[in-house]
């Protein structure tokens, strides 16, 4: 009898997750409602950021729609990881026990899923009562995760499949046992598998693709959708985008919802006779003002919170001399702190299998010095207090000659001043208004070959003036914050570390420092 009962409930958890192949029972020329929230790039940001996002806000919005929609969907399109010291300190275990929470019905596997191990992402699986869903990532003969979910409603049958970019094998550093499948090929098979085998009325990808196209080998959402009929709607994460309203490329809608749980989409489908029949769709912003935190969610995340402001006191580096930062010297000249920021970046790049060829910072991004003796967190935080994440931009040569030719226009003071990797040698020549003597790796730019560069996401978006960014080839999110990262590469040096300049920047002229 036991063994009975074991079949019956391992057949009942299959056809929930998978369903059946007879359609759901609905009346003819009824109408059906289907409300789906989702978001993306949710980046380790547990809580609230200057009022806006927030796992508890979010969890109060979820319920306010569950209290008034009957059907209702609540998915993710990846990049859970990466993200704030909260999140990243545990694994994003907060993050995925609030998801488990507020009743994710999946979440697709994003690129950043990938920057670890093998061994912390099936953790981070274990810890989910969602499933996670990517239909183009294999394990040997099998697929890694669920490569989709199938859902019942009264009158209607969807389905949720997954899709995840190919350029995680290039971004990221995914376990070599693991194959990726090329994502139009994939959402051919899985598209026409739940439209015909399973008997789907909607099929909805959530896909961590991006909708803007990072460099030739990159497919998009579009492309996607254009080259895959038989997608209702397309939930698309990667690119960080803030949709105004969805995108239609044929009978396909496709939208985004920001970053960081800023926004939730809240999409509704009318389903009649098997087929969507309208589509309306807006980005709700997430703020503490418009939704109150869900005590439920505040609880959950409260015990993480308590240990990570703790480890703000956490010594992470101690230092022979104090770090000079004087009278906004970052904007002025070449500084210990500028020299080590900027290095910082170029290691942990490496660390990942993206090596860069150089690295800037602006001087301006650095806001005081580092002290003389034992160096906390909250230190270095303060150091670079701004939220900025590590970015990869890829110009051409030619390009990298404009980027230098404006640095040597750059007044000296001003924040744009540019703090160097120890790859580049150069002189800024106040007095000729020029700069002179760049190498990059103890050579001349080549204007026939392309650079990749880390830069924070401020100057990857053309802040400061460095509009030739915004030109570049390629550009790649790490979503790591500069001062994680910089904390991360203090720890790997010999202590007590040094103050010390090596010469990379040659001032002739300027001001009386």
């Amino acid at each position: 009898m036991k063994k009975i009962f074991s079949v019956i409930a391992v057949l009942a958890a299959f056809f929930m997750l998978f369903g059946c192949a007879t359609a759901p029972r609905r009346d003819a020329n009824a109408e059906y409602i289907l409300t789906v929230l989702h978001t993306n790039d949710h980046h380790g940001s547990p809580l609230a950021k200057e009022g806006k996002g927030g796992l508890a806000e979010r969890s109060t919005f979820i319920k306010s729609v569950r209290n008034t929609e009957k059907n209702v969907l609540v998915l993710d399109a990846g990049d859970m990881n990466a993200g704030t010291a909260l999140s990243n300190m545990f694994d994003a275990e907060p993050d995925i026990r609030a998801y488990n929470k507020i009743g994710y019905d999946a979440v697709t596997l994003g690129n950043h899923e990938f920057d670890s191990t093998l061994k912390k992402l099936e953790k981070q699986i274990s810890w989910s009562e969602f499933p996670w869903i990517s239909a183009n990532i294999k394990k040997g003969g099998s697929y890694f995760v669920k490569p989709y979910i199938i859902k019942d409603f009264e009158g209607f049958r969807v389905g949720i499949m997954g899709l995840t970019t190919l350029r995680t094998q290039v971004i990221a550093q995914p376990d070599k046992s693991l194959t990726f499948i090329d994502e139009i090929e994939a959402a051919r098979k899985i598209v026409a598998e739940l439209r015909n085998k399973k008997k789907c009325d909607i099929v909805i990808v959530v896909g961590h693709v991006g909708s803007i196209k990072e460099s030739e080998d990159h497919i998009t959402s579009l492309m996607v959708a254009e080259s895959v009929p038989g997608i209702d709607l397309f939930i698309d994460g990667h690119s960080h985008a803030k949709f105004e309203k969805p995108i239609q490329v044929g009978n396909t809608y496709i939208v985004s919802a920001n970053e960081w749980g800023k926004f939730m989409g809240k999409g509704r489908i009318t389903v009649k006779n098997g087929k969507l029949t309208s589509f309306d769709w807006t980005p709700v912003e997430i703020t503490t003002t418009a939704f109150s935190p869900d005590p439920e969610i505040t609880a959950l995340l409260q015990p993480y919170k308590e240990k990570a402001d703790a480890s703000l006191k956490e010594v992470v580096v101690k230092t022979a001399a104090e770090f000079e930062f004087g009278s906004k010297l970052s904007r002025k000249k070449e500084i210990a702190l500028g020299d080590l920021i900027s290095d910082a970046q170029t290691a942990y790049l490496a660390s990942i299998g993206v090596p860069v060829d150089f690295a800037i910072t602006n001087g301006g991004n650095i806001r005081t010095h580092l002290p003389e003796g034992d160096v906390t967190r909250e230190d270095i935080l303060t150091v670079l207090p701004f939220e900025n994440r590590v970015y990869v931009v890829t110009l051409k040569g030619s390009d990298v000659v404009k980027l230098f030719d404006f640095i040597g226009t750059i007044p000296q003071g001003a924040g744009a001043f540019a703090q160097v990797s120890k790859e580049v040698n150069m002189t800024l020549n106040y007095d000729a208004g020029k700069i002179e003597n760049v190498t990059i790796g103890g050579k001349p730019i080549d204007t026939s070959r392309s650079y990749k560069i880390a830069v924070n996401d401020y100057l990857a978006e053309g802040g400061d003036g460095y509009l030739v960014f915004t030109e570049a080839i390629e550009t790649f999110n790490t979503s790591m914050l500069l001062s994680d990262v910089v904390i991360d590469y203090v720890q790997t040096l010999v202590q007590p570390i040094v103050p010390k300049t090596d010469g990379r920047i040659k001032i002739i002229g300027g001001m009386a420092l």
